[in-house]
């Protein structure tokens, strides 16, 4: 054992030193642990809002855009549709849109914001399919209703506000996402009207 006098100054220089290499080597090991956390930009942009153009949409005409992996469809109704819309209620099974597959600002007849422009995601309620619009031969699907949409895998049909017909095997209607009007020509699907 040494005799020699202990230097404090220096063993409290060292113990500092220690402590404050120690604590930014914590800090570089959790910061890469604690960035994990984050979504990545692949996931961000997977659920990040969508803007749709609707400028150039024409009456009766249909655009597809996706929004979080799910095609989301926008249709500009003509005036034929909307009255239509109004004389088909009895056949329809949701025909008020009582179940919640909607915002509430497009629980209304339309189920949209603006009667003429419907948004929808454009899966069946069913079993996830995609079904395709018939813009001028519905009928042969649904006698008396020109428009709408079916739902080839099983035969689902909805009409042209995504109301889901009787005895069809979907069980609610479309899913109507979250959306706002940014501009008239402009819609932002994925943000709540009123969010912007």
């Amino acid at each position: 054992m040494s005799n020699a006098p202990i230097d404090s100054g220096r063993r409290r220089f060292l113990t500092a030193t220690t402590a404050v290499v120690g604590g930014a080597g914590a800090v570089f090991a959790a910061v890469p642990f604690i960035q994990s956390w984050n979504p990545s930009a692949k996931a961000k942009a997977a659920g990040a809002p969508v803007e749709v153009d609707i400028s150039k949409l024409e009456p009766g005409q249909l655009i597809r855009v996706e929004w979080r992996g799910k095609p989301v469809w926008v249709v500009k109704r003509t005036q034929n549709t909307l009255d239509e819309l109004s004389a088909i209620g009895e056949q329809l099974r949701d025909p008020s849109s009582e179940e919640p597959q909607q915002p509430e600002s497009c629980q209304n007849e339309f189920r949209s914001q603006k009667p003429d422009i419907f948004v929808a995601v454009g899966l069946c309620t069913h079993l996830g399919c995609s079904p395709t619009y018939l813009p001028d031969s519905f009928g042969e699907q649904v006698q008396g209703v020109k428009s709408g949409f079916f739902c080839p895998c099983h035969g689902s049909k909805f009409d042209m506000a995504g109301r889901v017909f009787q005895g069809v095997p979907a069980p609610l209607n479309l899913v109507i996402p979250p959306y706002t009007f940014v501009e008239e020509t402009t819609i932002l699907v994925g943000v709540e009207e009123g969010a912007a």
